[in-house]
């Protein structure tokens, strides 16, 4: 076979394997581990887009595939803002298209795409209707998984635990097998409340852990290791290596240990965010474009960071 043929041919190779949807089919939770159609461990790795209501440019297929192909996400978030001004209650058409350019962008990429309710509150209603629409629409794609509740703040795990189940409920009356992320209190820190108490009787559902590596150390590692044994499943859908404001230094070592940490468990883990606000976890300056396309100095210190940790664990097979 003549060299640019072999060429070809090991570029389209390369193209097909990069194409996790496709590897890996509908997951599923077998005990902790988060598992694909063939039952082999999965870990997916990759970045959450920045509030829907603040950052909209990046909220397109282009801005998708890039991070597929340049960054090797296999999985995005994409995180619709609710109670802001411009977000989802204030204006619920406009932010559903907003999400509904990420996941076909998404399906589009062959990567899997986190519907985040990117609250802070309960609001039920509201998010019944969203997730009765997403589920209907989407749900027939193996790329959806459902996050239903980002960061609850001041609300107990009693009605945390209220609200899951019934979003849950809601959610598998339409779409009986996509995975569905539940949230806990205090911004996801209280994991031990989970472990007390789980929800029972649901299947394919997963709860999550948010660190900021600056501020969430060893403390938190140890709690969400001893929920973990346990034998609560656990999806670190948003973290990164500065403080909890989201601004302050990056703590290098810290966020190395956290990814170590979730490596060595088989524990997936994405990355906030892409935004470009003058702050630290905003992995983009300024000059980025909103399709993709960055080069270096387009990207902060953190965007430079996370890039090189997808791009080294998310190796194709």
């Amino acid at each position: 076979m003549p060299k640019f043929l072999i060429l070809i041919f090991a570029i389209a190779v390369v193209s097909v394997k990069a194409q996790p949807v496709k590897d890996h089919g509908h997951l599923k939770v077998t005990g902790t581990q988060l598992t694909d159609a063939s039952n082999k461990p999965v870990v997916l790795r990759g970045m959450s887009f920045g509030w829907h209501n603040w950052w909209p440019k990046f909220y397109n297929k282009e801005c998708v595939a890039w991070l597929a192909k340049d960054w090797r996400c296999n999985v995005v978030r994409a995180a619709m803002g609710i109670e802001p001004e411009g977000a989802y209650i204030d204006d619920p058409k406009g932010s559903t298209r907003k999400i509904e350019a990420v996941i076909e962008g998404a399906i589009d990429a062959g990567i899997y795409v986190i519907v985040d309710w990117h609250s802070h509150n309960i609001n039920q209603k509201e998010a019944e209707k969203f997730f009765t629409h997403i589920a209907t629409k989407y749900g027939k794609h193996p790329n959806i998984i459902y996050e239903i509740f980002n960061e609850p703040d001041e609300e107990s795990w009693s009605e945390v635990k209220a609200y899951s189940e019934a979003l849950i409920a809601t959610i598998r009356a339409i779409d009986p097998d996509n995975i569905i992320l539940v949230g806990s209190p205090h911004w996801d820190q209280d994991i031990h409340l989970v472990a007390e108490d789980p929800i029972k009787h649901a299947t394919n559902i997963m709860y999550t852990v948010h660190y900021y590596a600056a501020t969430h150390k060893q403390f938190l590692r140890d709690r969400t290791a001893a929920a973990y044994q346990k034998g609560i499943p656990i999806f670190i859908s948003e973290s990164a290596g500065m403080e909890a404001t989201g601004d302050g230094p990056l703590n290098h070592e810290e966020w190395k240990r956290w990814i170590d940490w979730a490596e060595e468990r088989k524990i997936s883990w994405v990355t906030w965010s892409v935004a470009d606000k003058d702050e630290t976890c905003s992995v983009l300056k300024k000059s980025a474009a909103s399709t993709g396309g960055w080069k270096e100095e387009d990207l902060k210190e953190s965007g430079v960071r996370a890039r090189g940790y997808l791009r080294e664990y998310n190796r194709n097979p």
